[in-house]
């Protein structure tokens, strides 16, 4: 059997002849994809020159300053966000990639518009997790009009200048919590949600979604108000206490914001029947939340797999630096993990 030729590699990467002369001989530059996409299809057909084209990427390999704000430093979950965007910054295989991470400890709108755009004085793309707001969609149409990408993870934004969004399907994942609680109550009930504020898109969302389910598929259950916790534990806090002395037929708590702690914490302090029986849902498998599957404080939580969503938010990331990439919204919906204390 011959061996493969540069026209049966060329067929096999669905580039022309003369791209893979380029990636194989370094005359004129070539998208970092489009090498790789050579580099593949060469492997697969057992090319003889899969050597020379990998020093090639290796040596042309760009530099990529990858910015990262995210929110409070005090809270472990986004400190975890940082050790896995780093991590996947450098295993990135198209570039020699920087991670540049940096919190927001307040989280009032100026004050992330602020953030944004400290870091694009530092980082070529941006990747970030905040709230919906004008201030921060003005920031995210400046940073576009001078070239530096933004793209959302978890929680998405409005503007259409930003260049792409990261994270899980929302609806789905509050109709996913709803559709526990239901399960897990036989006879039905009051069900709360806890946002952790109304500006995160991806918490509407999932309310939303939360909301529907029961409005569809579960009559016999009574929806409360929704209660917003800023994020913060304590307010959390006091918000499940009122419930457990206040609504004796409270059954299930959907937690789609921060302030699981202060629930937690509330739930240990009550031994009533209320606690006894309520189905919590959680986001995000932590030190805090594992201990509460454990302790049986709460029955599911639905989990970004943080591994590739890193390593999607990257990828996305060096891709809208392409310059000649379609200027439309990239979209990257990475499914959610279940973990319950079976599991953990």
């Amino acid at each position: 059997m011959s061996r493969p030729t540069i026209p049966d590699l060329a067929k096999a990467a669905r580039v022309s002849i003369s791209t893979v002369d380029r990636v194989l001989n370094g005359r004129d530059p070539v998208r970092p994809q489009t090498a790789e996409r050579v580099l593949n299809a060469a492997k697969q057909i057992g090319f003889h020159g899969v050597t020379a084209i990998e020093r090639r990427l290796e040596s042309d390999k760009p530099v990529i300053k990858f910015g990262f704000l995210l929110k409070q430093s005090h809270r472990k979950l986004y400190r975890m966000w940082a050790e896995v965007l780093k991590a996947a910054t450098e295993a990135y295989p198209g570039a020699y990639g920087r991670s540049i991470v940096r919190f927001m400890d307040d989280l009032a709108p100026d004050k992330a518009a602020e953030a944004i755009y400290s870091l694009s004085r530092e980082a070529d793309v941006i990747g970030m997790i905040t709230s919906d707001h004008p201030q921060v969609n003005h920031a995210v149409d400046g940073l576009a009009a001078e070239g530096i990408p933004v793209v959302t993870m978890i929680s998405d934004i409005s503007t259409a200048a930003r260049a792409g969004f990261v994270g899980n399907d929302c609806v789905k994942k509050g109709r996913t919590a709803a559709w526990f609680i239901a399960g897990l109550n036989a006879n039905g009930g009051k069900a709360s949600v806890f946002v952790g504020s109304h500006r995160y898109l991806a918490q509407e969302l999932n309310e939303m979604g939360f909301r529907s389910y029961f409005r569809e598929s579960a009559p016999g259950f009574q929806m409360l108000e929704t209660i917003a916790t800023l994020e913060e534990p304590e307010i959390a806090y006091e918000a499940t206490r009122r419930l457990l002395q206040t609504e004796p037929d409270w059954v299930g708590l959907y937690v789609a914001g921060g302030g699981i702690t202060g629930v937690m914490r509330a739930l240990r302090e009550d031994s009533g029947p209320v606690a006894k029986r309520l189905v919590v849902i959680a986001h995000e498998l932590t030190n805090e939340t594992r201990a509460g599957l454990a302790e049986g404080i709460i029955k599911v939580v639905l989990s970004h797999p943080a591994k590739l969503l890193a390593e999607t938010l990257v990828r996305a990331m060096a891709e809208a630096l392409d310059v000649d990439r379609a200027a439309t919204v990239s979209q990257h919906i990475v499914p959610f993990d279940f973990y319950s204390a079976t599991n953990i």
